[in-house]
């Protein structure tokens, strides 16, 4: 999934900002780290319905109905005086609550209120845990899954959940029309992607709806990361009145209807700026959800974010904020995260779909420029994963080798090259690298280079227009497998936003989806390699989770390394005290 916001963590922000616990490691070292957290996260569920490790996380079981008191502040007016209600901050963006049409990371976590499919994330490991299926049976030869759907799972207005739920929102998803983001997912699916392009119809699909509680699926291959593929919200089920009704065409737009919940929550009032939730009383696990009422704030005002995290008005911040102006650092949490922020060079006219002109351009880039106020910088897509080969990447500059390749293509010193246009963020960083990059470009091989500017808010739409070359985004795996990011460039992945098309590179893929353990990661990394070797993708760094969150006052609320936390899984036990408050204890009886 894209990040809804870009931040740019530099190390004169990790001295100033990062807790003592990691300040003076180097980035190679605290790369180690991260490398370390993301390996505990790799996982497959036992089919152990009363495996504790894989049951739902309880929140506290009881909660104060009165906070303790604190001194009047008119700074704290704003403060909620609930327990049972929480106000968090999102970055504000063209929002989309159609599950089959979203891929943004603030979607995927509004998502985790209002959809569950049949596996949901752990919310410290990420691991799947059992949520809409009660359990599963596995074929001999892997490649069959009967998942049982819970007796008690209902919709928001008390309809039961049935198979056919799944059936008919998969097969939807997968409509040729749609276009849907991450329908290159279910590829692993008998009969899939003929589906989605047009090769078939839907009863070729491996999807199958055995009863109301019994749903049958049939894979091309065994996939053990099939039950963790299952917590993305593309694999949510849509009540059947929603699905009637709306839009076949397939665009973000297509999505104003608002969602029918079979999550822990249900959407109260909805407008650009707030979404209100209140507890879904109809939830199979409502005894476990401990808040009753949840409200997200959108913003794209880094002031109005921040100031709603100083009066204490929001409990968790993910969002821009003005660093100058936030006077509580006490909430500040930056944490490994399975991401990465690059460039890439599409491929979609000529001569950029020339892997020697591409790879010419990645020839002379400055890289350690380019990535030196990067507080991780990366030369390869994929975070390393313990037992994922490793790779050398994109380090080196060979500027000769890179003038004959462009030669050898026909464009000797950068002779009859159109102009390449680098489309960017608004964002300091992003300006930077551009400039670098048109620099290198236009000294070196002679290509004329304009620079495009688009909003924040513009940014990830305009990317799927053809009318730039280069361009960047922060990447976030759906799921900690090397997959979650090679996917998205094979040739007919919605998400493949650089028109990438590479006969080898589609071999290596098909290849591993038969393959499992060592000998699958090895084809992965060969596929990665080549990427990188043709001039596909530009990496500068890797992107850590920052949140703004009072983790003195949040249970369930855990660092990841998808930063994903299920709404289902956080209570309230106490409130923080602001800056220059006293915190008071109430007073007992008879004193």
């Amino acid at each position: 999934m894209k990040s809804s916001f870009i931040t740019i963590f530099s190390n004169r922000f990790l001295n100033r900002f990062l807790p003592g616990l990691v300040r003076g490691f180097t980035p190679h070292s605290l790369l180690i780290i991260f490398t370390l957290l993301i390996a505990a996260c790799q996982s497959y569920p036992p089919n152990q319905e009363n495996d504790d490790r894989f049951q739902p996380v309880s929140p506290a079981q009881s909660y104060d109905e009165q906070p303790a008191p604190i001194n009047d502040h008119s700074n704290n007016a704003a403060r909620p005086r609930l327990l049972d209600e929480l106000t968090v901050v999102f970055h504000k963006s063209n929002l989309q609550l159609d599950p089959r049409l979203s891929y943004m990371s603030t979607e995927a976590q509004i998502f985790t209120a209002i959809y569950e499919g049949l596996f949901t994330y752990h919310p410290l490991t990420m691991a799947p845990v059992p949520a809409a299926a009660s359990s599963w049976d596995l074929s001999e030869d892997r490649r069959e899954w009967t998942f049982h759907i819970r007796e008690n799972a209902r919709f928001e207005n008390g309809d039961p959940l049935r198979a056919q739920d799944f059936r008919a929102t998969w097969l939807s998803l997968l409509e040729p029309e749609r276009e849907a983001p991450y329908s290159s997912l279910f590829d692993i699916i008998v009969g899939a992607r003929e589906f989605r392009m047009g090769n078939a119809s839907a009863e070729d699909v491996g999807i199958i709806a055995v009863n109301d509680k019994t749903l049958l699926v049939r894979l091309n291959a065994p996939a053990a990361f099939f039950p963790s593929m299952l917590c993305h919200h593309s694999f949510s089920p849509i009540h059947s009145s929603v699905l009637e009704a709306s839009s076949q065409a397939a665009s973000r737009e297509g999505g104003t209807i608002r969602p029918v919940s079979n999550g822990p929550f249900i959407i109260e009032e909805i407008n650009e700026d707030r979404i209100v939730f209140v507890k879904n009383p109809y939830y199979w696990d409502a005894p476990r959800v401990a808040l009753n009422r949840l409200n997200i704030i959108l913003s794209d005002d880094d002031g109005d974010a921040t100031a709603l995290w100083n009066s204490g008005e929001a409990r968790w911040v993910n969002a821009n904020i003005d660093f100058n102006a936030l006077t509580d650092h006490s909430g500040i949490e930056i944490n490994a995260m399975f991401a990465t922020h690059y460039y890439y060079i599409r491929s979609v006219r000529e001569p950029w779909n020339d892997y020697r002109v591409r790879r010419a351009l990645s020839l002379v880039l400055p890289w350690a420029e380019m990535r030196e106020n990067h507080m991780l910088p990366a030369s390869t897509l994929i975070f390393p994963m313990s037992g994922y080969p490793e790779i050398l990447g994109l380090q080196e500059n060979n500027i000769e080798e890179a003038i004959a390749l462009m030669a050898e293509a026909g464009y000797p010193m950068g002779n009859g090259l159109p102009e390449l246009i680098i489309r960017i963020t608004p964002s300091q960083d992003a300006s930077h690298v551009a400039y670098l990059m048109a620099r290198a470009w236009h000294t070196i091989l002679g290509v004329n280079v304009r620079i495009d500017v688009v909003s924040f808010r513009d940014y990830y739409d305009s990317l799927k227009q053809d009318d730039h070359d280069v361009a960047s985004i922060t990447w976030i795996g759906d799921f900690a497998d090397p997959f979650s990011f090679l996917q998205m460039w094979t040739r007919d992945s919605n998400l493949n936003d650089a028109g990438h098309y590479d006969e080898e590179f589609e071999e290596l893929i098909a290849r591993s989806m038969n393959e499992e353990g060592i000998q699958r990661w090895g084809t992965l990394a060969e596929a990665e390699e080549l990427l990188l070797e043709r001039g596909n993708i530009l990496p500068i760094s890797r992107h850590p989770a920052f949140n703004l969150v009072s983790m003195d006052e949040l249970d369930g609320w855990y660092p990841n390394v998808l930063d994903i936390h299920p709404f289902k899984y956080i209570s309230i036990r106490t409130r923080r005290a602001l800056p220059g408050i006293v915190q008071g204890s109430p007073s007992l009886p008879g004193s």
